[in-house]
């Protein structure tokens, strides 16, 4: 069976991270969608409504689950035996980045396979971060998340 892992914060999940998800599935049989949680780190949304935010808006795909986690992806990903890891790219910053993370990933775990997906063009601008400024300044957030999270907010 190919299980993939989309790991990522998903504070908040937005519709780049959604198409990046929806292209991937047919490429796998299953895919954990990862919720990193990092307790040294501030987030926007608890972990609980992150998760909730991701299964309403993935409600109908059977292959899609969803689990939160802490410590080293590797770790995440040898206890759900994904052997591929999936990781969006938007520009060739995020390249040089998630491909040294890459790299340390396969020295840690050789049997893991990190597969990019490049952004679609009109989604490059689009990041949980700058979304977050958008809404703790009380902006209008409707066209960057997909229609299920806004539930949530």
């Amino acid at each position: 069976m190919r299980i993939a892992l989309f790991p990522g914060s998903f504070d908040p999940l937005t519709i780049a991270h959604a198409d990046i998800l929806k292209r991937a599935l047919p490429l796998f049989d299953k895919v954990i969608v990862g919720i990193g949680l990092n307790s040294s780190k501030q987030s926007f949304l608890s972990g609980q409504v992150r998760e909730e935010i991701v299964k309403a808006v993935f409600a109908d795909y059977d292959t899609i689950e969803v689990q939160s986690y802490e410590g080293l992806t590797v770790d995440f990903c040898r206890k759900i035996n994904a052997s591929y890891m999936i990781r969006g790219i938007r520009s060739v910053g995020d390249f040089e980045y998630e491909r040294a993370i890459a790299q340390i990933n396969q020295t840690m775990m050789p049997e893991m396979e990190t597969i990019f997906i490049l952004s679609k063009p009109e989604y490059s601008a689009i990041s949980s971060t700058i979304v977050r400024d958008i809404l703790r300044n009380h902006g209008d957030v409707t066209p960057f998340l997909p229609k299920e999270a806004l539930f949530f907010l």
